[in-house]
């Protein structure tokens, strides 16, 4: 909270009002222009809920969005908006990163702050590696049993079956991604440019920003992306999705710092009107206003999007929603009194187990879906026992966790007191 000097009894409360703003926004272009929060320097900020929440909202939308065809799917947030879950799940990376390894990094430093960094890349990249396996797997028993080799086709894996040595080679240097199998290597890349990121973003929140920006245009200009040996390069490029994680490590320092946003009732009206317009872009058909000449238009607006190289309309919407997020959504554990806010909350915090067995499950459920013609009976019941057994998966690991915990607090007096722990 930002400090203020007692007032007089005489100001109105809407003097004190404005006094707050002009201190909020005083702080914010401090932050900006040299990354020091309200006491110059950073702080050591608390698990924020709003995190978990969403993230494991975005995680459940994700695979619920990787069976396209199903009638859950026709609702997700991905059709009345511009960005999706995707574009939330490395917002939320880069704020997570942000408050785990930059809080380290102030505590022990940079080294220290890398070799973790290094410890989770090397497991992020063990489960990309398996999740691979375990997909081609569970496609390669589908076609056994029905007999469909299309299934083979319909997330790229064929290079697998038809020369698996050099497609395991390729899947081991990231240059081989099968379709819903693109998002954890995105991650890896990214993480991995964390300790520059979060240096620059401490150095300058607005300078580090301008630079992502500029990496981005100049990537699109070049036409450059990461090599993908079975398509024309990664589906989420790096030169332009690391712009959303940046923004992300931004956000993150924000908090880290203890910044607290200025009340601007106008930019909030700026970022609930595009959120509005982009419901009414992406739901809009034929003629929504009269007006002929701006049918093409909403069109555009609509197949502008672009999700590989980043559009903008994709960047602005999720900056909006962040902003919505971060001015109305409680802190701390307001959204944990719910029992919905609870359940997501306990996805979010295993985001990398259950975004893999949500892989897994999403794959399973589109070939149980297309094998039972896409009724809608089966299709709600895929999606019901896929988000059932991850908010399971969630649970079990959250009580996996709290006796791991356990057990090692317990430990500790009996090692103290032991002569062979010395």
């Amino acid at each position: 909270m930002l400090g203020e000097p007692a007032a007089p009894a005489s100001r109105s409360p809407r003097t004190l009002r404005r006094i707050l703003v002009v201190q909020q926004l005083s702080a914010l272009s401090r932050f900006l222009l040299l990354g020091r929060g309200p006491g110059g320097t950073a702080a050591s900020a608390g698990r924020d809920a709003r995190i978990d929440v969403i993230r494991g909202l975005a995680l459940l939308v994700i695979f619920i969005n990787h069976m396209p065809g199903n009638v859950i799917a026709a609702w997700m947030p991905h059709n009345f908006g511009f960005s999706d879950g995707a574009d939330a799940f490395v917002l939320l990376a880069g704020v997570s990163a942000t408050l785990a390894y930059g809080n380290l990094i102030e505590r022990q430093g940079l080294t220290v702050g890398a070799l973790k960094i290094g410890a989770r890349l090397w497991t992020l990249y063990i489960a990309h590696l398996a999740l691979f396996i375990v997909v081609c797997g569970v496609v390669a028993a589908a076609v056994t049993r029905t007999q469909n080799p299309l299934y083979i086709e319909a997330i790229n894996i064929q290079p697998f079956f038809s020369d698996t040595l050099a497609a395991l080679i390729d899947v081991l240097t990231l240059r081989y991604q099968p379709a819903y199998l693109d998002i954890l290597p995105l991650y890896i890349v990214l993480l991995g440019l964390f300790p520059l990121l979060y240096l620059a973003v401490r150095l300058s929140p607005l300078g580090a920003v301008l630079l992502s920006l500029g990496i981005w245009q100049s990537a699109l200009w070049l036409g450059l992306n990461f090599p993908n040996v079975h398509g024309a390069g990664w589906f989420f490029n790096p030169f332009a999705w690391q712009l959303v994680f940046t923004l992300g490590v931004v956000i993150g320092r924000a908090i880290q710092g203890g910044l607290e946003l200025p009340r601007l009732r106008w930019l909030d009206a700026l970022a609930l009107g595009y959120v509005l317009f982009a419901v009414f872009a992406k739901t809009a058909t034929g003629n929504p206003t009269g007006i002929a000449a701006l049918n093409d238009w909403f069109d555009s607006v609509q197949l502008g999007s672009d999700k590989t190289n980043l559009a903008w309309s994709r960047v602005l919407h999720v900056l909006a929603l962040a902003w919505l997020a971060m001015r109305f959504l409680p802190a701390g554990a307001g959204l944990l009194r719910f029992a919905a806010g609870r359940v997501l909350a306990i996805v979010g915090r295993h985001s990398l187990d259950v975004f893999c067995a949500g892989t897994v499950l999403s794959i399973a459920g589109q070939i149980v879906m297309a094998e039972t013609g896409f009724a809608v009976g089966p299709q709600l019941l895929v999606c019901l026992i896929g988000v059932t057994i991850l908010v399971g998966l969630g649970m079990f690991l959250t009580w996996y966790q709290s006796l791991t915990i356990a057990a090692g607090r317990s430990a500790a007096p009996s090692r103290q007191a032991s002569p062979q722990s010395h």
